[in-house]
Formats: structure tokens, sequence, C-alpha cells
């Protein structure tokens, strides 16, 4: 049973003889059931929060402390976590709030441990971590200011590039599986079907007549089909679709949006793939540098490359989970894991006032034509747009994966872009009895500002998950979103 620490708390002031000063705690990321616990009660007892009223999501909590340093946690939902936006060091035990009390004015506080034999915990403080220190004065917050260590950063980016070069994209490869590959003769209107029924984004290209692998089909593709159906101008029917071949169809795509050479003809790029002894640090860059979502893992036992045999296809998020698996019991050998991802510079943020260094996120409302939609998806070069309901709150994504299926029961030639909404489209790909609205399976990734890097790294590691949308608590309006690239372009520092 939990205590109000109203009586510990005297229970100390009594033995110390110090005078004890009124603070008031807060927790405004909402919650359910809301505590807090902190080297002024021993980490022994938890002390209940309560709802601020008129504010359902900040909660609050009144103790008389003694003046000096002080650490304190708060338990939500049964998670341990700590408030970004107020001091808070790294110890032994993770990441703890620090507050120091005093009754004088303007105070220069001597960076001491506080010392608490009695406790359950040790938590000592990191004095390295300290660019300085919260002064509260009869309870009121003065400052706060912390900045991740730059030293932290490159010891944990050189441990996870010594990693990635010590293993070898063989280590990707599963005990037993299929890897789906596309002849360059079949028709376009069956390949994506193809890719809906097998549940599959992009597939390997194979050209028979030249003996090898080509390049890759993927839902950008589609997208571009599908764009090109629509335009009145195009030269591409629904009807062609049933015997315009890949390989046509890539011919085309190179004439249209391809590169010129100094000679005005297209030029054609080689397919990006990997050895299956080639580093996974390789394979990530590879990844990076092409701006793909995956590479496929190709071996040939011949000099020349003939006769190659596809083995895999290699994304981000496998190698992430290796990097997961490696640390998980030396997570304290990355020391930047236990650090909130609002410290970093890492991925897209919306711009808060005064802050020059955010970008615009693109976000739209579910009853947005689908056209916008992949309009928004090419132009802007993303993979996934957030869908936002009248308040701005998250509600789900659409990603360019999400567009083949519109290959079920051949949608896409009964229907245009333009009166499809985004909620309908969405539709196709869900269950049916999966209400709007509600995140199904793991389609929106979610976390909070204050988050550690960790918890974003291992929800992005888990498969098809490609992103993390970070909302505010309580309301889930949209503030950023990582993807697998911006973690990976920060831990290699690319």
């Amino acid at each position: 049973m939990f205590s109000s620490g109203t009586e510990f708390l005297q229970e100390v002031a009594g033995v110390s003889g110090s005078a004890l000063v009124p603070t008031r705690f807060v927790w405004p990321y909402g919650g359910r059931r809301v505590f807090l616990t902190g080297s002024f009660t021993r980490w022994s007892e938890h002390i209940p929060m309560s709802p601020v009223e008129g504010c359902p999501t900040v909660f609050q909590a009144i103790c008389s402390l003694t003046p000096g340093l002080h650490q304190y946690k708060f338990f939500v939902d049964g998670e341990w976590r700590h408030d970004e936006c107020q001091p808070f060091v790294t110890g032994n035990d993770g990441i703890v709030n620090t507050i120091y009390l005093t009754r004088e004015p303007n105070p220069v506080p001597a960076l001491s441990s506080p010392g608490t034999p009695n406790s359950r915990m040790s938590m000592d403080i990191d004095h390295d971590a300290f660019q300085h220190v919260v002064a509260v004065s009869d309870g009121t917050m003065q400052d706060t200011a912390l900045r991740i260590s730059e030293a932290d950063i490159k010891i944990s980016r050189h441990r996870i590039s010594t990693f990635l070069s010590a293993h070898t994209a063989y280590d990707l490869l599963p005990n037993s599986g299929k890897v789906i590959a596309l002849d360059v003769n079949l028709p376009v209107k069956q390949a994506f079907h193809i890719l809906y029924e097998q549940g599959i984004p992009v597939a390997p290209l194979w050209d028979s007549i030249r003996g090898r692998f080509v390049g890759v089909l993927s839902a950008l593709d589609f997208i571009l089909i599908l764009q090109e159906l629509g335009n009145r101008g195009s030269n591409l029917t629904e009807e062609e679709l049933e015997i315009h071949t890949i390989s046509a169809w890539k011919e085309g795509k190179h004439q249209t949006y391809g590169q010129l050479d100094e000679h005005g003809r297209p030029l054609r790029r080689r397919i990006v793939h990997a050895g299956p002894y080639d580093s996974l640090k390789d394979v990530a860059l590879k990844i990076l540098h092409n701006k793909v979502s995956t590479v496929p893992i190709i071996h040939s036992s011949a000099q020349d490359g003939s006769f190659p045999q596809l083995l895999h296809l290699a994304s981000l998020s496998e190698i992430l989970r290796c990097i997961c698996r490696h640390f998980k019991h030396s997570s304290s050998s990355l020391p930047i894991l236990l650090q909130p991802i609002c410290k970093f510079p890492l991925g897209t943020w919306l711009p808060r006032i005064g802050d020059q260094s955010g970008r615009p996120i693109t976000m739209l409302r579910a009853n947005a034509s689908l056209s916008l939609a992949l309009s928004l998806l090419v132009q802007a070069e993303v993979s996934a747009i957030p869908i936002v309901d009248e308040n701005d709150s998250l509600v789900d994504t659409y990603s360019r994966s999400d567009i083949t299926a519109l290959a079920k029961d051949t949608v896409y030639a009964k229907m245009h872009l333009d009166e499809m909404s985004i909620h309908q489209a969405l539709q196709l790909g869900q269950d049916a009895n999966s209400p709007y609205g509600i995140f199904n399976g793991q389609r929106c990734q979610m976390c909070l500002r204050s988050d550690p890097l960790q918890k974003v790294i291992e929800r992005l590691a888990n498969p098809g998950v490609r992103r993390v949308i970070i909302v505010e608590a309580g309301s889930k309006r949209v503030e950023g979103i990582i993807s697998l690239g911006d973690v990976f372009r920060f831990l290699l520092g690319y």
C-alpha cells in the first residue's frame, strides 16, 4: 500500500533538524496512475500524484523537503519515467531528475552527492553530466538546461561502428524462408497483384536474357503508374497494363524520370546490391547513400558474376535488430541510449515558436484525396504522411507501401484518385472488423519527446516498422517523425 510520504518526510526532518521547504512536483504528460518517488523517501515509498482540476493530463504532488540536492522519478502506468524538461542525470540505475532546494536567494550549490546510505537503490550523480543545477527558492524552479555529452555520442558511435564492421550480411540470412523475384517480362498488372498477395512492397527484377538481376519493382513504381493512368494525356491505359511488361514500364520510366548522360541519353543505374560477406556497416551505408529501403543480397561463385543467386533482401530494420540483440545485456556501453530523443539532432520536428531549426511536416486529414497524398509522397520524397483529425491529433499514417492495397479486386481500375479519400484507401488494407481511428497492429508506432533513444530503437527494430511518430502526451498531436534512416544517419555519423 502506497503511503502519502508525509509521515516519512516529517521523520526525516525530525532527525536532521532542518526546516522543510514545500515543493511542488508536476507530471504534465498524462497517464492514468502517476506516483512520485525519490531520494527523499529513500526510494522505498511511492507518493500518489493527483490530476490538476481542469487539466486531467497534468498531475501534481506537494512535498515538504529538506534543503539540499534531491533526486526523483515518476512511476506512470507501471513504467518508470523522468521529465526531460527538468534537469536530470544518468547513474548506475538509469535516468533520474534532480532538484536543489534552498531558502537562500541565488544560491550556488555544491555538486556533491547527497549520500543516502539507507536507501534501497544507489543513485550516484554523474557530475560530468551536469551543465548546471536547478535552483529552487521556496519550491520555485529557476533554471533548467542540460546537453548531451559529445564524448558519449562519439563513444556510442564508435562501438556501434565496430560491431557493424565485424559482422556481415550473412548474419541476416534466415534459417529458412523465401525470396520473391519477378521476371521483367511479367505484365505490370500481374506483378502488382503478386506484391499485394505476398504482402511485400518491393521485389528484385530478373532478366532471363541477360542472366542477371537488373533492378527492383517498388511501391513507388505503382504510384507513378497510377498517376500516369490518372493523367488525361497518358499513353498508358488500364487495358494496356494487361500486356504492358515491367521491362517496358522501366524503359518508359527512364525516358520520363531518369537522368541524362552527356549525350542526352537516359542514364541507367545499376542495381544496388550487396554480397553475403559485405559488412553490415557497408550494407547500411549503401541503403542510406542510394535512398532505398532494401538491398538484395546476391552471391555468385563465378568471377564474372554469372549465375547469381538471390539470397535475401536486407533492410535497416534487420540491421537494427542485430544491434539490439548484441547490446541487449550491455546497453550501458552505449551511454546515448538512455538520453531523451529530443536532445539529439535526430528526425524531423515541427518548429516551435522562435525555433529556426525545425522543418515543416506534411500532414493530411483523412478526408483528403488519395491523389494529393500520392503527389506529396513523390514530391516531398518521404515514405509516409501522418493522418490527423481536426485537432491535429494522430489517427493513422499513409505510406508508400499502402498503395499495393489498391491491387485488391483491381480497385485502381474502378476509381479515380481525386475521388477516393485517404480514409477509403486505408480501409482497403485493413481488416473489415477494424474500426477507423484505432491503432491496429504496427501501423502507428508512437513515442513521446521525453522517451529515451533506446525505446525508439526497440520499436523501429520490429518487423515492418519504418518510422516512429513523436506525439504530445494526452492530445497525440504530432511533434516529429523519426525514421529508420534518421536513426542510422545519426548512429553512423553519416
